[in-house]
């Protein structure tokens, strides 16, 4: 499992985001050497990523997520990411999930999720791409958005 500042992984999440979305997570003012650190502390949207588990973990969460979900990174990094989403909400965050494994990204998907706490918020223009590594190997997918309002 990646730490929050492992190079590895941020450089996967920003590989694959280029590839597969066609455009950069990263503001173009921080050097690569300090993607990893910017990613996980200071970048202005949330980035969640889950491993490949038939029920898949959650393996990232940087600050700004970690904000949003209510959770420290070894509570969502212990979560499964079906939880992150209510009962009647998983179905349809599954066939998003589903779309996503079959076209390699979505973009402007909006649900419905529920922090630690209990409050229930909206995640809007959420694009989710598959975490595929540049030897064709699939190590789970990502999410990334910029806006959440409370219901």
């Amino acid at each position: 499992m990646p730490t929050p500042l492992d190079p590895d992984f941020c450089a996967l999440l920003l590989d694959s985001h280029l590839r597969l979305v066609g455009t950069s997570l990263l503001d173009p003012s921080v050097a690569p050497a300090e993607a990893a650190r910017w990613l996980y502390e200071d970048a202005p949207f949330c980035v969640v990523a889950h491993n490949t588990d038939a029920d898949p973990r959650f393996v990232y969460a940087n600050q700004a997520a970690q904000r949003c979900f209510e959770y420290n990174w070894d509570e969502m990094t212990a979560l499964r990411s079906r939880l992150s989403a209510e009962q009647p909400n998983r179905e349809e965050r599954d066939r998003l999930l589903d779309t996503v494994r079959r076209q390699g990204y979505a973009s402007g998907y909006r649900g419905l999720r529920i922090s630690k706490s209990g409050r229930r918020f909206w995640i809007e223009d959420v694009t989710v791409w598959n975490l595929v590594d540049r030897d064709g190997v699939n190590h789970g997918q990502a999410a990334t958005y910029r806006r959440w309002t409370d219901v």
